[in-house]
This record gives C-alpha cells, structure tokens and sequence, in this order.
C-alpha cells in the first residue's frame, strides 16, 4: 500500500457511497508529479535555470537552424501567458542566453534566437537533463513504459486533441 491507497481507505471507510476511485488516480499523478519535478529541477538549479527557463532554450534548440522562433511561436510551443514569456526572456536575454532580433520575414516584429553562449549551454544541459529522464525512468518495468506512455497520450488527447 501507498499513502493514496491509505487516504483511498479512508474515504471509503468515510463515504462507502462514493467510488474514489479516480482520486487514486489523480492523487498518484499529483505526487508523482512533484517528486518528478524535484528531480527534474536538480539539473536546471546545477546550471542556474529553472524549468521555465529550460523550457524556452530546449524550445528554441529544438526548432533547428537558426534557432530563432517568434515570440508568438514560444507562446504556443511553451502554452505561457505573454507577460509570463517577457519576462522569462527578459531573464534569458539578460544571462546573454537569448537575443531578440528583427524579424527577417516580417520587419515589424522580432525572433527570439539562442546567442552561442545559449546554445552551448541548452546542448549541455539537455544532455544531462535526458540522462535524468532515464534513470528517472528506470523504476518502471520495461514492459510498462510504453503501455504507460499510450495510455498518457490517449488521455492527453481529450484534451489536446491529435494536433495538441
């Protein structure tokens, strides 16, 4: 038994007249999630990043040359408010990680671009960070992992849809 089994009994105990059921479910997701993201963080915190930050660099990295996407474009790809995305990139820009130049294909706007520092740095990094992933991985029987990752992608994509 788990603590959400513990909490499950309790319910049930309480309230026998409703299926919890689900609770189970989200209560495991929710822990898991932040156990996770306490390891995950490890990584960015060792290269002074957060997961924010993280996330813009690697959306950046993996957009391919010339590492430079709109500023509507990181909205999208990171699914963060716009005031949210200023001021991470004013963050980024002032770590010389991140530069903001004039849109090539549409003078009036910009792109924001990995400057060499930031992209040296994102390419270390994402390499540790998926080593992380790994052995985070590794309490989960091989078997599982892709039964795991299929079901997470069909729930995922009653929200999402195919496109998400």
């Amino acid at each position: 038994m788990d603590q959400v089994d513990r909490i499950l009994a309790q319910w049930r105990r309480e309230r026998p007249d409703l299926d919890v059921t689900p609770m189970g479910t989200f209560g495991r997701l929710k822990r898991l999630f932040d156990h996770l993201s306490r390891e995950l963080s490890r990584v960015y915190q060792a290269h002074d990043l957060t997961a924010a930050s993280f996330d813009v660099l690697a959306t950046l990295r993996r957009s391919g040359a010339p590492y430079a996407l709109t500023p509507s474009a990181l909205i999208s790809w990171t699914m963060v408010a716009s005031g949210t995305m200023t001021n991470r990139l004013d963050r980024l820009e002032a770590g010389g990680l991140i530069e903001r130049r004039p849109n090539p294909e549409d003078g009036r706007g910009s792109v924001v671009a990995l400057t060499e520092k930031g992209f040296a740095l994102i390419d270390s990094v994402v390499a540790e960070h998926v080593a992380n992933q790994h052995r985070l991985m590794e309490a989960v029987p091989a078997p599982l992992r892709q039964q795991l990752d299929d079901g997470l992608r069909v729930w995922l994509a009653t929200f999402e849809g195919e496109e998400g």
